[in-house]
C-alpha cells in the first residue's frame, strides 16, 4: 500500500489510517476543539517557536549529543556502528521536557492557570512540574500507588518543584489508572486547567501535538548523523510505551523510506506468561483513553493489566501513530523481557559508563535482534530516552548480587 507523507498524518479528523480519533465525553469536545484550533495557530507562529527554541537551548541543554558507542558495538561483533541520541542529558534527565515545555507555553497562551499530568516512571511528572514552576503554573500530577513506591525519588523531586502528587489507588495502581484519574479531573476543570499528556496517546490533537514537540529529537539526530557519518542511518531503534520518545526520533525520518524503524515493546516476564506490555504484538483493537488503538484486553473487551519492570512502559495500549506504522509495515516491532533489559543495563554501564533508564535499556537490549538485519558498516541510532537514576532501587534489588 502507498503510504501517506508525514504532513498528511493525521488526517483532518485526527486519524492515522483507522486509528486515533476522538472518543470522549461531550463535556471534553469544546476543550479539544479549542486546543486543536490554538495549536494549529501556534504551528505557524514564529514568536512561539522562538521562545520554545530559546528554552530548549538555554534551559534544557539542546542539542543533545549523538554519541558513537563504539565499545557497545564491539560487544555485538563490531560490524555495525551504534550511535546513542543522548536524551538522558536533557535537564530533568529525559526526553519528556521537550513536550512539557511546549504544552506549558501553549497552556499559558490558552489562559490556563493550572496544569495536570499523569506519570508512570515519574519523568513526565518531573518534567511537567519543572515547566509549571518555570512558567508559574499550578501543577498536580496523578501517579499510581505502585509507581509511587517504585519511583520515590521522582515523587520527591515533583514535590520539591512545587507540584501536588496525587496517589491513584484504583485498578492496577499504575500508569493506566493514573491516566484515568487525570482525564476525570480534566473533565471537571477544563475552564482553567490544561492536561499535559505525556505520550502520543489520547484523543486528537494530543498524539499529533506530542509527536510534533518531541520531533526536535529526530531533527537533531538527522542533522548530526549527516555531519558525523555523511549519510542517513540504516535504522532507528527506540523503546515504545505510549510512543513519545520513539515517534520523536522516527517522525523526521518518516519520508526517508530507506531508513528502517524498529520499536521495542516491554515483554515483561514473557509473552506467553500474560505478564507483558506488548499491545502491538497482541494486535487487538479497542477504544482506550479517547482513541482507537491496539490494546491489551480480554475476550469481553475489558482492558487487562500490563506488566514491565519499567514503570514508563507499563501501559496496556500504544499511540495511534504506532498502530498505523505497524499495520502498514513502516516500522517493525520487537519485544524485550525484563531480564534482557536488566542485562542491557549492566552492559551499557560496563561498556560505556552510561546508566540508562530501564525504558531506554529495552531499546539497547534489542541490538542483537536488529544488528544482523543490517549490512556490514551499517549505522543504527538508538534513542537513549532517559537516565537511570530513578531506577536505582529497582536495579539494586535485581542486579546487586551480580555487580
Amino acid at each position: 500500500m502507498a503510504l501517506p507523507t508525514l504532513k498528511d498524518l493525521p488526517d483532518q479528523r485526527g486519524h492515522f489510517g483507522r486509528f486515533g480519533g476522538q472518543f470522549v465525553p461531550e463535556t471534553l469536545m469544546a476543550a479539544l476543539e479549542e486546543l486543536e484550533h490554538e495549536y494549529r495557530l501556534i504551528r505557524d507562529d514564529a514568536a512561539f517557536h522562538e521562545e520554545l527554541a530559546y528554552l530548549l537551548r538555554q534551559y534544557v541543554g539542546r542539542p543533545t549529543p549523538l554519541y558513537e558507542a563504539a565499545s557497545l558495538a564491539e560487544a555485538y561483533g563490531g560490524k555495525q556502528r551504534v550511535f546513542l541520541k543522548r536524551e538522558d542529558l536533557c535537564h530533568t534527565g529525559a526526553h519528556k521536557i521537550n513536550n512539557t515545555l511546549g504544552q506549558a507555553l501553549l497552556a499559558r497562551r490558552l489562559g490556563k492557570k493550572r496544569v495536570i499530568a499523569e506519570t508512570g516512571a515519574g519523568q513526565h511528572g518531573v518534567a511537567t512540574a519543572t515547566a509549571a514552576a518555570l512558567l508559574k503554573l499550578e501543577c498536580e500530577v496523578f501517579m499510581g500507588e505502585e509507581d509511587i513506591v517504585r519511583q520515590e525519588l521522582n515523587v520527591f523531586r515533583m514535590r520539591l518543584l512545587g507540584a501536588t502528587v496525587t496517589p491513584v489507588r484504583s485498578g492496577s495502581r499504575t500508569l493506566k489508572d493514573a491516566t484515568n484519574e487525570a482525564i476525570r479531573e480534566w473533565m471537571g476543570t477544563v475552564g482553567d486547567t490544561h492536561y499535559i499528556i505525556g505520550s502520543c496517546i489520547g484523543p486528537h490533537p494530543f498524539p499529533m501535538m506530542v509527536r510534533d514537540f518531541m520531533s526536535v529529537i529526530g531533527r537533531e539526530a538527522r542533522r548530526q548523523c549527516l555531519e558525523q557519518v555523511g549519510r542517513l542511518p540504516d535504522a532507528l531503534l527506540a523503546c515504545v510505551g505510549g510512543g513519545s520518545n520513539s515517534l520523536g526520533l522516527f517522525a523526521p525520518f518518516y519520508d526517508d523510506r530507506e531508513v528502517r524503524f524498529f520499536g521495542v515493546e516491554a515483554e515483561g516476564e514473557g509473552f506467553l506468561s500474560g505478564k507483558h506490555a506488548c499491545s502491538i504484538t497482541s494486535r487487538q483493537v479497542g477504544v482506550f483513553h479517547g482513541a482507537k488503538i491496539f490494546v491489551l484486553q480480554n475476550p469481553d473487551g475489558q482492558i487487562t493489566p500490563a506488566h514491565s519492570i519499567s514503570a514508563g512502559l507499563d501501559y496496556p495500549g500504544v499511540g495511534p501513530e504506532h498502530c498505523f506504522y505497524a499495520e502498514t509495515g513502516r516500522a517493525a516491532y520487537l519485544s524485550v523481557t525484563d531480564e534482557e533489559a536488566l542485562a542491557a543495563t549492566r552492559m551499557l554501564c560496563h561498556r560505556e559508563g552510561i546508566l540508562p533508564a530501564l525504558e531506554s535499556a529495552h531499546a539497547v537490549a534489542a541490538l542483537p535482534k536488529v544488528l544482523p538485519l543490517l549490512p556490514e558498516g551499517g549505522v543504527v541510532l538508538i534513542s537513549l530516552s532517559g537516565r537511570g537514576d530513578k531506577d536505582v532501587y529497582t536495579l539494586r534489588k535485581y542486579l546487586e548480587p551480580q555487580t
